[in-house]
Parts: structure tokens; C-alpha cells; sequence
């Protein structure tokens, strides 16, 4: 299992320096279905805007 997650999204609630995700565990899905071809193809549901 994944110990570092790394995330460039900088306006999630998760995102921390250095482009670390903080959430405990996080949900990736595809976007076409149960097959993805690439990673454009996946979407992280876990993302949670930051509110300002």
C-alpha cells in the first residue's frame, strides 16, 4: 500500500507543502467505466475545494 501520496492540486483541502496529499485515504475512479486507459482517464473524488 501507498505510503506517500503526491498531488499537485493546490486549491484541495487535502493538498499540504511540498505536494503532499493529507487525506487519510483518498478515492480514485475512471471516468469511462471500469477500465482506464491512462491517467487522464481517472478522476480523485476525494478532492474537497478549499473555500475562501
Amino acid at each position: 500500500m501507498a505510503q506517500e501520496i503526491l498531488c499537485e492540486v493546490n486549491n484541495c483541502t487535502f493538498w499540504n507543502s511540498g505536494n503532499r496529499c493529507g487525506a487519510e485515504k483518498i478515492y480514485v475512479v475512471s471516468q469511462k467505466g471500469q477500465h482506464a486507459s491512462n491517467s487522464e482517464e481517472t478522476d480523485c473524488k476525494t478532492f474537497n475545494p478549499e473555500t475562501h
